[in-house]
């Protein structure tokens, strides 16, 4: 009896170790070939995203094998369909929409409806279904805001003419996600049954969204606030899971999609002051399962197709020159010079990852057949392979066939030139970050006139409407050195820690102007003997810094001679550190700044009829809020630490300073009351 028993436990215990290797060693091998190969892409400054597709097409049934293509990935995989959805829905914002309303729902509408239905025809004229067509020409018309909005935050050109053509664009097929998935069922049922099934989908859509809407605006904030109270980051992070996952989870159960609710989560939650810190805490879960999403769609992959037969590389040049030629024709159409039109249809020539999401959708409810898919998906992957590389040479293609670039470069040279041509003896400032705002407040104090140049467009916005002075220019260019007035400037300050970029501009202006001295700042002293041997008056390093005054003040609190030098020192680095608090946050410090709790500065203009028009500064009672009035810009006359009693006029300028989330309830307090 012994032995029977010994023998089913043993039993037991192998079976269980079979399973575990089974659930463990697909996990472990997707887990290695994602970590390499996204290593791997972003040492080539790449997206990780395609180094996805390329793991799940390498590793999935079609090639090595690996991972089987099973309904449990797959549903592990929709949520990070889900987690995609909920963030779109966070940078949902109204007031956006209505300031950009003419690309949005002009332009990037006509976009994705002409291409639609050029692919349906096209797809009808092959043989294809009309239902096929339709998901076909919505997947294809969408182009990848993950690549496009990283790769021009990186370049500074979110808020170039062409940047706000290409974000317009981009909102509306974001928007066109959430109408091709409630459609996407309906298209599957039976043609008899398709116009009441489509209006039934419809119905429950406006029924669901308009009940979650109403019901939501009213709970959510006074629900956040509550959580808030507890100071707890874990139950914060669970609230905002169950927020998400449970009306992703309604609008299942209404016979919608998962990630329509998810979507309808985020627009909620952007609408209270909590959307910064629930961005921070979604980002984890969002990246990884939408890693594991991507892998998934590269499963879908079948590399035999793209090698043995040519039909993907005919759809991928037609699909990138048809889209291209459409967004460059409309965009002209909508009043854009050709400089501004060719760059946006370049950009937004290739697909992008809501095509996989309609695509995968319409795979699994057998709207699209396999023959078809194949070289559909390979088209779209290569490219989004390609698509850096075009933006990355878009901008000398532009150059080259547009007059109205030139054009455009003149002008700015000239709004330089401008701002600079009062100004003789002064400093021109590299880089406007951190360190090239608490530098311009020294000179300010000290009445020394200097320029600041930059190419962050969102903090060059916040600080001219703060009215500093400060003007969009890469420093790097020789021409705009010249316009900012190097060759009258008294010293050249580069403020940003970019080697490859100070000696390009130290060259400049040992060419223009060798006696002119140049300060270079640098993380630490690696570098410090290159930016001498290339011109550097002085270089200071970040380390060596802070050594040195660790040592000073050492020094001085043992009592070593010159003590009343080091204590004057001491007090003098201590007053400009209080100057130096709070910073004008740009484009290239989001990924920089991991403490949230590092405050910020933020320029609200007053707009007519806000609720803080006519009150004094101390009955706003910012301190409750954690927020300081650092200054207040009144008809260009910029006061600083202004008196608790002045009242807010319309018109003003009012700088705040407090970390993202108190801000925003700040500037809510100045607007609504």
């Amino acid at each position: 009896m012994q032995f029977i028993v010994d023998k089913a436990l043993f039993g037991l215990i192998n079976a269980s170790e079979r399973r575990m290797d089974t659930a463990l060693q697909p996990v472990l091998i997707l887990l290695a070939a994602a970590v390499l190969v996204v290593v791997v892409f972003r040492s080539l400054r790449l997206p990780p995203l395609l180094g996805y597709l390329i793991v799940g097409a390498a590793i999935g049934p079609y090639a090595l094998g690996w991972i089987r293509d099973t309904a449990e990935v797959r549903h592990l995989a929709e949520f990070g369909v889900v987690f995609l959805m909920f963030s779109i829905g966070l940078e949902f914002s109204l007031p956006k929409l209505i300031t950009m309303r003419r690309i949005v729902f002009g332009l990037g509408a006509a976009q994705v409806i002409l291409t639609l239905g050029i692919v349906l025809a096209v797809a009808m004229a092959l043989g294809i279904k009309w239902q096929a067509g339709i998901v076909l020409g919505g997947a294809l018309a969408l182009s990848s805001t993950a690549i496009l909005a990283k790769l021009l935050a990186e370049r500074y050109e979110l808020n170039s003419p062409h940047g706000r053509q290409i974000i317009g664009i981009l909102l509306f097929q974001d928007l066109a996600v959430v109408p091709l998935l409630i459609l996407i069922p309906a298209l599957a049922a039976p043609p008899e049954d398709l116009l009441m099934n489509l209006g039934y989908a419809l119905l429950k859509a406006v029924v669901v969204l308009s009940v979650l809407l109403f019901l939501g605006q009213r709970l959510m904030r006074g629900w956040f606030h509550l959580v808030a109270r507890q100071k707890s980051s874990e139950l914060f992070v669970l609230n905002v899971l169950l927020i998400t996952l449970g009306t992703a989870f309604i609008t299942e159960m209404a016979g919608l999609s998962l990630a329509l609710g998810a979507f309808v989560a985020g627009v909620l939650i952007s609408e209270t002051e909590y959307r910064y810190q629930v961005e921070e805490d979604i980002k984890p879960f969002r990246d990884v399962l939408l890693g594991l999403f991507f892998v998934t769609i590269g499963m879908l992959l079948d590399m035999r197709v793209v090698v043995e037969n040519g039909w993907p590389s005919v759809l991928l040049i037609a699909l990138v020159l048809l889209k291209s030629l459409l967004i460059f024709g409309l965009t002209l159409l909508f009043g854009n010079n050709s400089g501004v039109a060719l760059r946006t249809g370049l950009a937004l020539g290739s697909c992008g990852e809501f095509g996989f999401v309609l695509l995968s959708h319409a795979f699994g409810v057998g709207l699209i057949e396999p023959q078809v898919l194949q070289p559909v998906l390979a088209a779209m992957v290569l490219s989004m392979l390609i698509a850096p590389f075009i933006i990355d040479k878009s901008e000398h293609i532009a150059r080259r066939w547009s007059s109205a670039e030139w054009t455009n470069r003149a002008m700015q040279l000239h709004n330089i030139a401008v701002k600079s041509m009062a100004a003789n003896e002064h400093v021109v400032i590299c880089g406007y970050g951190r360190s090239g705002q608490n530098l311009s407040r020294l000179l300010e104090q000290e009445h020394i006139p200097f320029i600041a140049l930059d190419i962050d467009p969102q903090r060059i916005k916040e600080a001219i409407t703060a009215g500093e002075s400060v003007v969009f220019g890469d420093a790097g260019r020789r021409e705009v050195l010249v316009a900012a007035g190097l060759l009258r400037a008294r010293a050249v300050v580069i403020t940003y820690s970019d080697t490859v970029s100070a000696v390009k501009i130290l060259a400049h202006a040992h060419d223009l102007r060798p006696d002119v001295p140049v300060i270079v700042r640098t993380l630490d002293d690696t570098d410090i003997d290159r930016l001498k041997a290339a011109g550097a008056a002085e270089v200071v390093a970040e380390v060596m810094e802070g050594s040195l005054m660790l040592a000073s003040t050492t020094l001085m609190l043992i009592g070593t001679p010159l003590n009343r030098v080091l204590r004057r020192i001491r007090e003098t680095r201590a007053h400009r550190y209080s100057l130096f608090r709070g910073f004008y946050r740009g484009m290239s410090d989001e990924e920089d700044d991991a403490d949230e709790t590092q405050p910020k500065l933020h320029s609200v203009t007053v707009a007519q009829g806000s609720a803080a028009i006519g009150k004094a500064l101390n009955e706003l009672n910012f301190a409750e809020l954690r927020v300081e009035v650092t200054a207040v810009r009144r008809r260009n006359v910029r006061t600083v630490t202004p008196a608790p009693e002045t009242r807010i006029e319309e018109g003003d300028v009012v700088v705040l300073l407090g970390v993202e989330e108190d801000l925003a309830a700040a500037e809510m307090k100045l607007m609504q009351g």
